[in-house]
């Protein structure tokens, strides 16, 4: 038994495995490509997005739910939706439109995109749109043009119980709704209630005050919710899906309009070499249960709609370093300096403590050994020091007596693979914002030279057009 890389990876996990296997040139591959000659001509940082996965993943998680419907004879329909706040970008998003999907917004910005999709003739008027998020004017006056303009499937998903007044005053034709509801959050979080939606207990009061008899000017057509932690098989997730399923039978008897059951995203992704995660599983569970219960309520089944984000395009990116360094700081602690940073590119490393799959590029023949991981900032918490199997990080080391002379003065790759969801828009690619909330207006005040005190704008509010052209829609 040797103790090369290799020979950990094989003896920990099922290697190689979907999207990874090393080649006879002892480099890693990512979904079939050789990542050695990607390295060589462009260098190191770099990120890597590989767009046919975007459609694997569509087009897997429309098998399953096809599956689960013919297994338990359901009567809906499913949509898949893309979650755009995951990553707008133009050639992401135009990629997963290629797979006949719908959209979700969450910002007023979203729906300039929405309208240059439609100029690019990338959608027709009867996609689904579902607008999340809290709304402000520039928000929902947007939605109301897009729905007045003709487009047939504008689901704007009522936050709170004034957001309705918006588009009773200036929607000129019939439309759709949706409620979102406000999700009971997990014991350990420091407050009890999401602060996105309307609370439970008040919906069926506000349906019958704000919109029932208005069936010829807006119906409501989707009841929503969205739980920060994911769709994951414990108590808590069953206890909040089947309080929405409830409400819908309840809120169907009444409200003979309302069809369709929208669970919100939260599909986990691989994160490490020993994910384990039964998405056929979870949607059987799913889609069982809401049968149940409109069988037991005597209503018609929903269509079931979900929003993802991270599991459309999470898996098809891949950010990749070099070791410029080795420092040994003390008698256990071994650093490998990257020549990047992770608080700027893998933010959610420093702010949330996110672990992604990393794996090294090259040495695979190597010893290993443990070491931390040290981004180039001044910043103390410039750095990654475990992974999500395992409270600690091993890689080869950087040079080998067995290895050949080339091969030890080569240095060493690092990658950290399915980094493609969120990490751009948090560390503010460009210009970017997480949700395209824009850089707000910044005013200067100083004294002038008589002494009196003076103000000026020094940087206007960010605007939808600059933001859309680093995202490719505006050249």
């Amino acid at each position: 038994m040797t103790n090369s890389y290799t020979s950990l990876v094989h003896q920990t996990f099922h290697f190689p495995q979907e999207g990874f296997d090393v080649n006879d040139n002892d480099y890693l591959s990512f979904n079939g490509i050789d990542l050695k000659p990607i390295i060589e001509k462009y260098g190191t940082p770099l990120k890597l997005t590989y767009l046919p996965k975007i459609g694997m993943q569509i087009n897997k998680a429309k098998k399953m739910f096809e599956a689960a419907f013919k297994k338990h004879k359901y009567e809906g329909t499913y949509n898949y939706c893309y979650c755009t706040k995951s990553s707008h970008f133009s050639f992401v998003v135009e990629e997963a439109l290629k797979h006949n999907i719908n959209l979700e917004t969450s910002f007023a910005y979203d729906i300039e995109i929405i309208n240059q999709l439609y100029k690019r003739r990338k959608i027709t008027k009867d996609i689904f749109i579902v607008c999340n998020g809290f709304k402000q004017k520039s928000y929902t006056s947007r939605i109301t043009k897009l729905i007045n303009s003709g487009f047939k499937n504008v689901i704007p998903v009522l936050d709170n119980v004034d957001e309705l007044k918006a588009y009773k005053r200036s929607v000129k034709q019939p439309f759709k709704l949706g409620i979102r509801v406000a999700a009971e959050e997990e014991p350990n979080f420091p407050f009890y209630t999401s602060r996105l939606g309307i609370r439970a207990k008040d919906i069926l009061e506000f349906y019958v005050d704000e919109i029932e008899g208005y069936e010829d000017k807006f119906q409501l057509k989707m009841l929503h919710i969205f739980l920060n932690k994911g769709i994951k098989d414990d108590i808590y997730y069953w206890s909040e899906l089947n309080k929405i399923i409830n409400l819908y039978c309840q809120l169907k008897k009444i409200c003979p309009e309302l069809d369709s059951i929208n669970i919100g995203g939260g599909f986990p992704i691989k994160h490490s070499l020993g994910f384990d995660y039964d998405y056929q599983f979870m949607i059987n569970e799913i889609v069982s249960n809401i049968k149940k219960a409109c069988k037991k309520a005597k209503v018609p089944m929903p269509h079931i709609f979900t929003e993802f984000g991270s599991y459309t395009v999470g898996e098809s990116m891949a950010h990749i370093y070099s070791v410029i360094a080795e420092k040994q700081q003390n008698d256990r602690e071994t650093w490998y300096m990257i020549d990047s940073s992770f608080i700027t590119t893998l933010p959610d490393t420093w702010g949330i403590g996110e672990k992604f799959l990393m794996l090294p590029i090259n040495k695979w023949n190597n010893e290993y050994h443990r070491v931390v991981l040290g981004g180039i900032t001044c910043d103390s918490h410039d750095y990654y020091d475990s992974e999500e199997h395992i409270n600690e990080v091993f890689l080869p080391k950087i040079k080998s007596e067995k290895a050949a002379d080339k091969e030890n003065t080569e240095p060493l790759y690092v990658g950290f693979f399915h980094t493609g969801a969120y990490q751009d828009q948090i560390s503010g690619y460009g210009g970017i914002k997480h949700c395209l909330i824009p850089s707000p207006k910044h005013i200067i005040i100083e004294y002038d030279k008589n002494g009196n005190l003076d103000e000026w704008v020094y940087a206007k509010e960010q605007t939808a057009a600059s933001m859309l052209k680093i995202l490719g829609y505006l050249r």
